[in-house]
């Protein structure tokens, strides 16, 4: 079987195509695998307005949509007839850039007279480390970072997902990129603060790690954000020598809140093994100082090649073809119609099984 994946939640348009490969009985799962992916990236026009402008995400997701289809369909040398299912991101995520892809998906779907998907896009993060040349397997315990997205669940099988925690305010990705911006960097501003924070000390600053000693596994970087603001205007003309300093001691909090967290997360299900997905996931001190603990704890940790961290169109085929496999006489459109989900709880998924 093949799936065709269209992601277009928010400032990046992707496509890919997966094939789902044929296990024997009785023998260990074998997961789809990627034939081809596009992705086009809207950093650079979105930069002059220091942050993602809905309205020209969704006009860029429609120049860009058809050709990367196309040109994912000349990588593989597949035809059009050849693909078995049409998948999309459903949400969350902008509703305007949802309903491009939708509507793309929906149109191709018709046309080629083929099963239409709507996939969940933290769904899409959560089983990307399947494409990874160092696939997890069930259950685990998941880190998602993504955007404005931390929560920590427990992965039992493909639609089977208990939370465990969530940030109640904003998440670490938004705390990496609120702070940037206080620091003066241009957007995106999570990885220009990580490149920053290499150069200085990350004790330079005690800044807070809020909801650390909570006792629970959720999150919150709301008050992080506020404690950068008040240093670099204490800090005032002193601030350009002393930016590296503030960028490590910022990441340094926002690492340490998720590395304990996701510790505890591990001790309290009693599963050996790590799932770290999503865009924050590309974090090098995140990667290096779970790596450190798990080791310590003979715990196993996943993560997905670099390119797969943020979002891409293979995440999106990817979670369709499992959750095709998964879930025998799974519901499909077959009539045209479709709609997208801005807030779409992860929960739900669950009771969709």
């Amino acid at each position: 079987m093949i799936v065709l994946g269209i992601e277009s939640s928010c400032d990046e348009t992707g496509v890919a195509l997966v094939k789902t490969a044929e296990g024997s009985p009785g023998t260990a799962p074998t997961w789809p695998v990627l034939l081809a992916q596009a992705l086009h990236s809207q950093i650079e026009m979105h930069q002059a307005y220091g942050g993602v402008v809905p309205e020209l995400a969704s006009r860029d997701h429609i120049r860009r949509v058809i050709p990367l289809t196309e040109s994912v369909l000349n990588q593989a040398g597949v035809q059009a007839a050849e693909i078995d299912v049409v998948a999309f991101t459903r949400g969350p995520g902008l509703a305007g850039a949802l309903l491009v892809g939708a509507g793309v998906a929906a149109g191709l779907a018709a046309a080629w007279r083929k099963p239409l998907l709507g996939v969940h896009h933290l769904e899409g993060h959560l089983l990307s480390p399947f494409l990874s040349q160092d696939p997890p397997s069930f259950p685990f315990v998941a880190l998602l970072v993504s955007g404005g997205h931390t929560q920590l669940m427990q992965v039992n099988a493909v639609g089977d997902y208990a939370l465990l925690g969530e940030t109640i305010d904003d998440a670490a990705g938004e705390a990496f990129d609120k702070s940037a911006k206080l620091l003066g960097l241009p957007y995106p501003g999570g990885p220009g603060l990580s490149r920053l924070a290499e150069q200085g000390d990350p004790r330079a600053f005690a800044l807070p790690r809020p909801l650390l000693n909570s006792g629970n596994l959720d999150f919150s970087f709301a008050g992080l954000k506020t404690a950068v603001l008040t240093q670099v205007q204490r800090l005032g003309a002193d601030l350009p020598a002393r930016v590296a300093d503030v960028a490590a001691s910022t990441q340094a909090a926002i690492v340490e809140v998720l590395v304990k967290k996701s510790m505890r997360a591990l001790a309290q299900t009693g599963l050996k093994r790590l799932v770290v997905a999503g865009g924050v996931g590309a974090n090098s001190a995140l990667r290096t100082q779970l790596h450190a603990q798990c080791q310590t704890l003979g715990v196993q940790v996943h993560y997905p090649e670099l390119h797969l961290c943020t979002d891409n169109g293979a995440m999106i085929a990817m979670a369709a073809a499992m959750r095709i496999q998964a879930v025998p006489g799974l519901r499909m459109g077959r009539d045209g119609a479709f709609d997208v989900r801005p807030r779409w709880p992860m929960q739900e998924l669950s009771s969709h099984h």
